[in-house]
C-alpha cells in the first residue's frame, strides 16, 4: 500500500491514480457491477491491486563433474525433502547455472608443436537440462571464451504479475503467482557434452575427449504481498 509521502513524490502513481478515478467516474456501473465493493476488502472481488514482494534463491545442489564427449551425465536423486521448511515456501521455479572451461589439448613433439604450430582449440557444446514432474527446461552453451556458463530456467507461475498493478480478482492474481505446491518434489538434471578437438598444423594434433562442468541447482522462492491500490485513495 502506497503511504501519503510516496504518492506525493511519485509522478508515476500519481498517473495512475488519475486514471483510475477517471475508471471510477467513466465507468461506474460496470466497476460496482464487478467489484462490488471498490476498497477491495472482499477476498477475490474486482479491484486494482499491486503485486510486490521479493525474489530469494535456494540452494538444491552443486558439485562438479567431468563428462566425456557425446555422454549425458544425470544426477536424478534431488528432492525438495532436503530443504528445511521447503512446505512453507513459494516455490515457483528452478534456475540451473553451468559453468565450464577448455579441456582441449595439443599433441606432438615439444620442441615442433609449440606456439602457432598448437593450433587453435575447436569450441565445445555443454547443454543442461532440468527436470521437475511436467515442467521441464533446456539450453546449451559453448566454451568459445573459457571459462563460459550459461543457465538453465524453469518456471510455473505468471512473471508479467510480478511488481505490476492488476484490475482483476485478488483470487486469480494469487493462482497466478502462487505455486501452491507445485515446486515441492524431486528434481532430475542432466548434462550432456559435445566436443570438438581443433585442427593443428604438420604433424601435431588436437585432443578433446569432454569437458569438467561445474553446477548449482537452486529453487526460485517468491514471497509476495498483494494490495489494494484503492484504498489509500479512499481514505
Amino acid at each position: 500500500m502506497w503511504t501519503m509521502d510516496e504518492f506525493k513524490r511519485d509522478r508515476d502513481k500519481q498517473i495512475l491514480a488519475f486514471g483510475i478515478v477517471f475508471f471510477l467516474l467513466a465507468f461506474p456501473l460496470y466497476f460496482n457491477t464487478t467489484s462490488g465493493d471498490v476498497s477491495g476488502s472482499t477476498f477475490g472481488g474486482m479491484d486494482f491491486y499491486e503485486v510486490s514482494g521479493e525474489m530469494t534463491f535456494v540452494e538444491l545442489d552443486s558439485g562438479m563433474e567431468y563428462v566425456a564427449s557425446g555422454d549425458t551425465w544425470t544426477i536424478d536423486d534431488l528432492s525438495t525433502d532436503s530443504i528445511d521448511n521447503a512446505d512453507d515456501m513459494n516455490i515457483v521455479g528452478v534456475l540451473v547455472t553451468l559453468s565450464y572451461g577448455e579441456d582441449e589439448e595439443a599433441n606432438g613433439p615439444p620442441l615442433i608443436c609449440a606456439g602457432p604450430a598448437n593450433g587453435q582449440p575447436a569450441a565445445d557444446t555443454i547443454s543442461g537440462t532440468v527436470m521437475h514432474g511436467t515442467y521441464n527446461a533446456s539450453a546449451s552453451g559453448t566454451n568459445d571464451d573459457s571459462p563460459a556458463s550459461h543457465t538453465v530456467e524453469s518456471v510455473w507461475y505468471n512473471e508479467s504479475m510480478v511488481d505490476a498493478i492488476l484490475f482483476m480478482p485478488e483470487s486469480e492474481i494469487i493462482a497466478g503467482i502462487d505455486a501452491d505446491g507445485a515446486g515441492l518434489g524431486a528434481y532430475s538434471l542432466d548434462i550432456t557434452v559435445d566436443a570438438e578437438a581443433g585442427d593443428a598444423p604438420g604433424t601435431c594434433t588436437r585432443s578433446d575427449d569432454g569437458e569438467e562442468v561445474s553446477y548449482k541447482i537452486e529453487l526460485i522462492v517468491y514471497d509476495y504481498t498483494i494490495t489494494s491500490v484503492l484504498e489509500p485513495l479512499m481514505e
